[in-house]
């Protein structure tokens, strides 16, 4: 196998994913929460690798984050097959739910950035009734579109009014990835973390995947079934091209960069 581990990550199609597992990225969190520094974290699975072989920014921005976690198994599998076998599916719902449960204990606080309009607040309402003592000290639901500089303004004063340890930003591919590199700077939250669904499924609008379905790698069944007509290219190209690709770097056909 080719495939190589730099600085933790498996190299995936040219995006470094960090073979890590819940209880490897739950203290790398905290620690980051606690000295101050701003960083992000991104959760890629095969749509994100897919999508950053035609934007040279979103691989940019996920090769540089202060963690990128195998969001499905098929990037597990990779990481397995090369060697790297602490690796461990890690999804933006269960980081979420597990963040929430250690901060309702020790006092981190949260702010939750995405979602349709009152999604946002129906998450912080969820979590705080599933987690009693959970600071949830913020919440923002933008708008289908670039903010206007009067919306720009109002997020970072709010979240300068609060300075939260974990700021969820529930987007999508690649918008969540790109709103935390162009806020990473101008917003006074400690950790950033693009979780894509989990904001809908927390609030009940999607159903999360059985975890037999994730342990097949089949995840994406579930989710395309839900919604058809948005997600079926993403999987039924993504996935093929994905195959093809990996199966040619696993056998040293084909190098990718990891820049």
């Amino acid at each position: 196998m080719t495939i190589s581990c730099l600085d933790g990550r498996v190299n995936i199609l040219g995006v470094g994913v960090h073979a890590t597992s819940m209880e490897r990225a739950i203290p790398l969190l905290e620690a980051a929460a606690a000295n101050g520094s701003k960083s992000y974290v991104c959760i890629t699975g095969v749509h994100g690798i897919m999508e950053s072989q035609q934007d040279s920014t979103l691989k940019r921005i996920i090769n540089h984050s202060l963690l990128t976690t195998p969001d499905g198994r098929p990037t597990v599998w990779v990481g397995w097959l090369s060697g790297f076998h602490q690796m461990r599916q890690l999804t933006g719902p269960n980081l979420m739910l597990k963040l929430c449960e250690i901060s309702a204990q020790k006092g981190y606080t949260h702010f939750f950035y995405g979602g349709n309009v009152g999604v946002a607040d129906e998450l912080k309402q969820a979590l705080t009734q599933r987690y009693p003592g959970l600071k949830v000290v913020g919440t923002f639901c933008p708008p289908f579109r670039p903010l206007t500089a009067e919306e720009d303004a109002e997020l970072v004063k709010m979240v300068a009014a609060v300075k939260p340890d974990f700021l969820w930003v529930g987007l999508s591919t690649p918008k969540q990835e790109k709103f935390m590199d162009q806020y990473l700077g101008k917003l006074d939250a400690k950790v950033m973390l693009g979780v894509g669904a989990a904001f809908d499924i927390h609030t009940g609008r999607i159903k999360d995947a059985p975890e037999w379905l994730k342990a097949l790698g089949v995840q994406w069944v579930h989710r395309i079934a839900q919604d058809p007509k948005r997600l079926w290219k993403r999987y039924l190209i993504n996935n093929p091209k994905f195959l093809y690709r990996i199966t040619l770097q696993l056998l040293g056909l084909a190098k990718y960069d990891q820049a």
